[in-house]
């Protein structure tokens, strides 16, 4: 019996789910993305038409969810992290008053602010959190550096590129993301 073929809404997008039945499978089915992105559901030989769609649905439900991992990331772990860019890659010396995720910024990454009643505080987007880690760490490193320089200067890009190892690889992923999503991240980062 050949594969039968499943259109499936996702918040990422439409995908292609093979349904190929498998007579090794009992009770239960399995599902796997494929490199080129379909998912391959195996399920058992005997299993009714009629189940079919609930499995579906249940992948679509699966796919949308983030990785537990980035599910997992929370203000009071991006403070430990941002403690620890301090303190390995700018000596301990940057003080902020809080640093936390936020999901209402759709083309900046972060901001800090310098002065007023929020002085010293930081803000991620909560849209990166799937992204590598030392592509977020050179974010918190990004906004960090800005509670001593609020602006892009040449002070700025020394401080950050001399501390931050990946600072140019990082740039690039980011770029990269942008122009794949037709976005400009780095718009306003002249160096």
């Amino acid at each position: 019996m050949s594969d039968q073929k499943h259109r499936l809404a996702t918040a990422k997008g439409e995908i292609t789910v093979w349904v190929r039945r498998d007579k090794r499978l009992k009770k239960s089915s399995r599902w796997v993305q494929q490199p080129d992105g379909s998912v391959l559901m195996r399920v058992p030989a005997g299993l009714p038409r009629r189940d079919i769609p609930g499995l579906l649905e249940r992948i679509a439900a699966q796919l949308d969810q983030p990785p537990r991992r980035v599910r997992r990331r929370t203000d009071a772990d991006l403070q430990a992290r941002a403690e620890k860019i301090n303190r390995n890659f700018f000596a301990g010396k940057i003080e902020w008053q809080s640093i936390r995720w936020v999901g209402n910024m759709n083309t900046r990454l972060g901001s800090c602010t310098n002065g007023g009643a929020t002085d010293g505080h930081i803000r991620i987007s909560d849209k990166i959190k799937a992204w590598p880690d030392w592509v977020v760490d050179y974010i918190i490193a990004h906004e960090l550096v800005h509670r001593l320089h609020p602006n892009h200067s040449r002070a700025f890009w020394n401080i950050l590129t001399q501390g931050y190892p990946l600072a140019g690889q990082a740039r690039g992923f980011i770029q990269g993301v942008g122009f794949a999503k037709g976005l400009d991240f780095l718009g306003d980062e002249s160096e």
